[in-house]
């Protein structure tokens, strides 16, 4: 393995043999412990987020990532949606784009190909995006020397307590140590996602910091609408002494009225009493808190998700489709950023470390598919495919997700297949009735299904001549006896009495009472 030195993301030369020395490990002592501290939300009142929040702020970052990681674990709606938003991007499709068509590019890119086939890149990807809720996120690439070139064998997620920023700019990441005084990181050892939530330093924009007060509104709501269920429907216990009675007497009193509470059952002297008195307007408490709660979660999911149509409003098939849990934008921003820190640490580091420094690097990309309206797509393409636009099959099987039909395999037939074929329009096919000597041509090129309708008329037309003729014989002979187009017209009248319609209207009586008939015996008629 050459010593050669090589920069890091941050432009910072380092030696290759430094790689295989962890930067940082926990201890029993000191502040890298990986036992937790004492809870910050149990004792969480207004007063004591906003310190906690303002020395974040300020660069006290300890407290704020305490009550982030505490804040995931005891709020099911936040980790719920939370979590959503996290798997959303780490199960979007990874893909890798060569440098260029150069031999040596794509020889390169199938190397990263497969580090991101790894079975731990899936896990690397899920401990940088714990970021989306602290801020930051630091992953440590364990690597290995196999055969002459390096390899990361597994990615160690760095606790954030860890750490803390550079007082100065607030955004330099560095190690914490005794004292207060942070360590710089050891050049190309940390995978560092920083996602660009809001503008400002990383540590304010954590999605946890916007969350932070709906978090401890709810926890409030929780417990009083624990101690209502727990007192709700049982009467005020009010304990009554007499005038002489001594402090041994009432707090004999006392005891009896808690005793009530928990065992049902208390001893107390006869001159004593305890009444019961019926709480009033107590009804509508319930529903207070429940709304709240759930007014609450409303807003943690516009903050966490965009929207709250998935997860908290009940939505048909067609809306949750459009929004599908994450909203569209805040997903392709995510997943952008994210390329983009494996990119700048991981893909170029592992490049120059094995193949030394490249003109074109190969490229990490999350593929965000855009959701289709697949219905939309084929009641539209429908009607272009009927009058002859030409679409490949296997265009519309891969927008659909199906498969080739295999040689031989059962396939599915429209409704109506085998029945005997109509003449379409715009065909050249000579007409197939008995009647023209097949002169006429038909007008479709497509051939649709025969009905018994089709059938029924073309019985009714078969004799179409017979019938015609006493009608449109008196208007030809007209046509030949007149000098011109305005006696025709004028002479148009006095036929009336010449033409004989009987059998065309007993033709067509007979034609609507079949087709009347049919669809009596056919219909579906609603009970």
């Amino acid at each position: 393995m050459a010593d050669s030195p090589i920069l890091d993301a941050n432009g910072k030369p380092f030696q290759k043999q430094s790689l295989l020395q962890e930067a940082i490990q926990a201890t029993t002592t000191g502040v890298h412990q990986a036992w937790g501290v004492d809870s910050i939300s149990s004792t969480l009142d207004p007063a004591r987020l906003r310190t906690i929040l303002q020395d974040a702020a300020t660069g006290n970052i300890l407290n704020y990532l305490v009550l982030a990681e505490e804040m995931e674990e005891k709020d099911l709606h936040y980790g719920s949606v939370l979590g959503t938003r996290k798997r959303a991007v780490s199960g979007v499709p990874v893909s890798v784009e060569a440098g260029s068509d150069d031999t040596r590019d794509e020889e390169i890119a199938d190397a990263v190909r497969k580090l991101v086939e790894a079975p731990e890149f899936d896990e690397l990807l899920s401990d940088l995006l714990d970021a989306l809720g602290k801020g930051f996120s630091a992953v440590e690439p364990i690597w290995e020397l196999q055969g002459a070139q390096l390899w990361p064998v597994r990615y160690e997620h760095r606790d954030p307590r860890w750490f803390e920023f550079d007082k100065l700019t607030g955004r330099k990441l560095l190690i914490r140590e005794e004292g207060g005084a942070g360590r710089e990181i050891p050049p190309g050892k940390l995978i560092i996602h920083t996602p660009k939530l809001k503008s400002g330093i990383p540590i304010r924009g954590g999605l946890a910091r916007l969350v932070a007060v709906a978090y401890m509104c709810k926890a409030f709501s929780l417990k009083d609408w624990m101690r209502y269920a727990e007192l709700y429907g049982m009467p005020m216990r009010i304990g009554r002494y007499g005038p002489g009675a001594k402090p041994d007497d009432i707090a004999v009193l006392r005891r009896a009225v808690a005793q009530l509470a928990a065992d049902a059952a208390a001893i107390l002297p006869k001159d004593m009493l305890i009444d019961f008195q019926e709480i009033a307007n107590s009804t509508g408490g319930a529903e207070l808190f429940e709304k709240l709660a759930e007014w609450l979660d409303k807003q943690i999911s516009k903050a966490v998700l965009g929207q709250t149509m998935t997860t908290d409003d009940g939505s048909s098939q067609s809306q949750a489709t459009v929004h599908n849990d994450v909203r569209l934008d805040i997903l392709k921003a995510d997943a952008k950023q994210l390329a983009a820190t494996l990119n700048r640490y991981l893909v170029r580091l592992f490049v120059d470390l094995n193949y030394g420094p490249q003109a074109n690097y190969p490229r990490i990309v999350l593929q965000v598919s855009e959701p289709e309206d697949l219905k939309s797509l084929a009641d539209a393409l429908t009607p272009f495919i009927d009058r002859g636009l030409q679409v490949e099959q296997s265009a519309i099987l891969d927008r659909f997700g199906l498969a080739a039909p295999a040689d031989g395999g059962r396939l599915l037939q429209p409704k109506g297949a085998g029945q005997p074929l109509a003449p379409g329009l715009n065909t050249q096919q000579p007409c197939a009735c008995s009647n023209c000597g097949g002169q006429r041509r038909a007008l479709n090129q497509e051939q649709s299904p025969r009905d018994t309708l089709d059938l029924l008329a073309d019985e009714a037309a078969a004799d179409w001549q017979e019938v015609l003729t006493p009608v449109l014989d008196p208007v030809l002979q007209l046509a030949e006896q007149a000098q011109d187009f305005a006696e025709f017209r004028a002479r148009l009248p006095e036929l009336l009495a010449q033409m004989d319609d009987a059998a065309l209207v007993e033709q067509l009586a007979r034609a609507a009472f079949k087709a009347r008939g049919l669809g009596d015996a056919t219909d579906q008629v609603d009970p």
